[in-house]
């Protein structure tokens, strides 16, 4: 893994565009604080929340969810002009989901109202309901996920949920990723903020 165990360092890492960075380390991190939420991924988080049985807490509702990973393979590719940050949690206010069922919807929910493409709103309504449902009945509490460890199993794109604001002080910034490149926030300074007139 790239990086080491929660056990050991306490801290889950959350994926941001740099064009958020400024804001995000003087005023933490709210589910719905970045420009994209409403436009991108609202409505899609809605469709997945109306499959949540309800079994399940009542505070785990996916749309007011920040996103986080326990850990990333270290072959992981991340997109340039992104940072991640580590964060710390309420592990009680968490909860974690297999990622792969809920990617397999994305694309049929963004494109099912465009003309060439709308004939995949029957694969969101049959398939992807399913995986839908599967998504909510393979996932669990944070805590209960320390004992069982279903993040390390193969096939499994762990996504953590959190259900609580992240303030400032409980972020710390460790990479900003530049055409590929991941660098700590000095080797980026140290590369970009070197010249002087």
């Amino acid at each position: 893994m790239l990086f080491p165990e929660y056990e050991e360092t306490g801290v889950l890492y959350h994926i941001i565009s740099i064009t958020d960075l400024e804001k995000t380390l003087t005023e933490g991190i709210a589910y719905d604080d970045k420009a994209t939420y409403k436009s991108k991924y609202y409505e899609f988080h809605r469709l997945i929340d109306k499959e949540k049985p309800d079994i399940l807490p009542e505070w785990v509702v996916r749309h007011k969810a920040i996103f986080a990973s326990i850990n990333f393979p270290r072959e992981h590719k991340f997109h340039s002009h992104s940072a991640i940050l580590a964060v710390k949690i309420n592990e009680e206010r968490c909860w974690v989901a297999n990622e792969n069922f809920a990617n397999q919807i994305y694309e049929p929910f963004i494109l099912k109202d465009v003309k060439d493409f709308s004939d995949c709103k029957d694969y969101l309504k049959t398939q992807g309901r399913e995986l839908l449902r599967r998504y909510w009945e393979t996932s669990l509490s944070f805590q209960d996920n320390l004992v069982k460890r279903l993040d390390k199993l193969k096939g499994m794109d762990t996504e953590v949920l959190i259900f609580h604001e992240i303030p400032s002080k409980d972020i710390q910034l460790l990479y900003i990723i530049s055409d590929h490149k991941m660098m700590t926030g000095s080797e980026w300074k140290e590369r970009f903020c070197v010249y002087k007139n």
